[in-house]
């Protein structure tokens, strides 16, 4: 009894501080609380995952399998940032009371992107027998025929899920990204199903594995569409009636900027798997992403975390709600400081939990652990600040920043991987992410301060 005494006392101290607060902050922790269970479940699975992916196929086809997935997703900038601008619309138009704006902005949106990817498709279908995956990969060239039919198969999934993974956008406007972040979740959960299943009834092979990845996201974002879509947002659903291409203006005008940053980004952030399929061979990747999904662990905590303030933060710029605005970031500065100091434990049990993780056979080096710890303990704090100029749609000082180190990411990292191996190119990152860690806090202040002047506010 006295056990049940102190968890109810428990529960309902959690609830009383969780209810305390502004209706902006309480609806804020409650989404950051259901997305620890959630995005805790995902994380878990997705680890689960990496071991029985690398025992399906080889360690070198899971290194293809990884930069392959990487290219493909490259594609996604071609939504010129309408999902940005939309999320930015939405937001606004809720905190206006604007319903019917807000779907003419959801339904353009898909309009739009149908259009995008159709014509992508077309154009990705013409020239893909003409592409030489084994080339681009450095894979052996006796895989170039099913590297050819991987890359349409998971071409055709990323453009469907391209159009279908607004539904999130939406819900993450709504200040509701807990109930976005279920559909990762049960992708994550029918992958190592389907897996799992691979495993017990074929041999490694590379065309099963991207099907059936490549599929299950798609389908959990259908079934999720149409079950929001039919219920609470039924108010929101896209309809051909409500698109209006002249609001396309609208979504584009902040929507090419972040379709820029996007870019920016790819080149940043997303191309060393590339470069070090081609500096180093395909194998290679192996153990950079293993280093790299067990330490995005911690940008993953304190994404969970900022997940409901970029809407939050749009609302609160609306509503010159600036003293808000300024405990959340303090708040999250706290929150930084905590994950810092786990990023450095993670770091120093590193080689344990590789060799638990995946066992023996995949060795990584530990000056590469130790330079992606740096890595996302500097992600992190340029977050806290790059959320807030993206809820306020600041952004122009961030793109110039983007292109700059975006000019000189890519031979920046042949260059010191060349020199000091695959731990080289994440030092690249480091180096050019240190002009975004002075910056973007500079002008975030300048702007809560209402001192913001020129390209600052902008």
């Amino acid at each position: 009894m006295r056990a049940k005494s102190k968890l109810s006392d428990t529960l309902t101290f959690i609830s009383r501080k969780i209810n305390k607060g502004q209706e902006r902050s309480v609806k804020a922790k409650k989404n950051i609380l259901a997305a620890f269970l959630i995005k805790g479940g995902s994380i878990i699975v997705s680890l689960f995952l990496v071991p029985l992916t690398i025992h399906y196929v080889s360690s070198d086809q899971y290194g293809i399998w990884i930069t392959l997935s990487s290219i493909i997703g490259w594609f996604g900038f071609f939504d010129i940032g309408f999902g940005n601008g939309l999320r930015n619309k939405f937001a606004e138009s809720i905190a206006h009371g604007d319903n019917e704006k807000a779907r003419i902005y959801v339904s353009t949106t898909y309009a739009v992107l149908t259009i995008i990817v159709t014509i992508i498709l077309t154009i990705f279908l013409f020239i893909n027998p003409f592409l030489n995956w084994s080339k681009i990969l450095n894979a052996p060239s006796n895989m170039a025929g099913e590297l050819s039919t991987l890359a349409l198969i998971v071409f055709v999934f990323f453009c469907l899920q391209f159009v279908l993974q607004l539904i999130t956008t939406v819900l993450t406007a709504d200040q509701q990204p807990a109930k976005a972040s279920l559909f990762n979740f049960y992708g994550s959960l029918f992958s190592i199903l389907v897996i799992y299943i691979l495993t017990r009834t074929t041999s490694g092979n590379l065309i099963y594995l991207g099907a059936a990845l490549g599929f299950i996201p798609v389908a959990v974002l259908i079934v999720s569409s149409i079950w929001f879509y039919s219920r609470k947002y039924k108010k929101f659903a896209p309809s051909l009636k409500y698109v209006r291409f002249s609001y396309a203006r609208d979504l584009m005008t902040l929507g090419v900027k972040f379709f820029l940053l996007q870019i920016a980004g790819i080149v940043l952030y997303q191309t060393s798997n590339i470069i070090i399929a081609q500096l180093f061979g395909a194998a290679e990747v192996t153990p950079y992403s293993i280093a790299y999904k067990y330490f995005s662990i911690i940008p993953m905590i304190m994404g969970i975390i900022m997940s409901p303030f970029w809407s939050a933060y749009t609302e609160a710029w609306v509503k010159k709600d600036i003293d808000w605005i300024k405990k959340s970031l303090k708040n999250l500065k706290l929150i930084w400081v905590l994950l810092s100091i786990v990023s450095l434990i993670m770091l120093v049990f590193s080689n344990f939990v590789y060799r638990i993780w995946v066992g023996k056979e995949i060795i990584v080096p530990f000056s590469l652990s130790f330079f992606l710890a740096i890595y996302v303990i500097m992600l992190c704090w340029t977050n806290i600040y790059s959320l807030f100029l993206n809820g306020t749609g600041k952004i122009k000082i961030q793109l110039y920043i983007s292109f700059l180190t975006m000019l000189f990411n890519i031979p920046m990292a042949i260059f010191l991987g060349k020199k000091i191996g695959i731990a080289g190119i994440v030092l690249s990152t480091i180096i050019l992410c240190s002009i975004s860690i002075i910056i973007e806090p500079i002008q975030a202040n300048k702007l809560i301060h209402n001192k913001a002047r020129g390209i600052w506010n902008e």
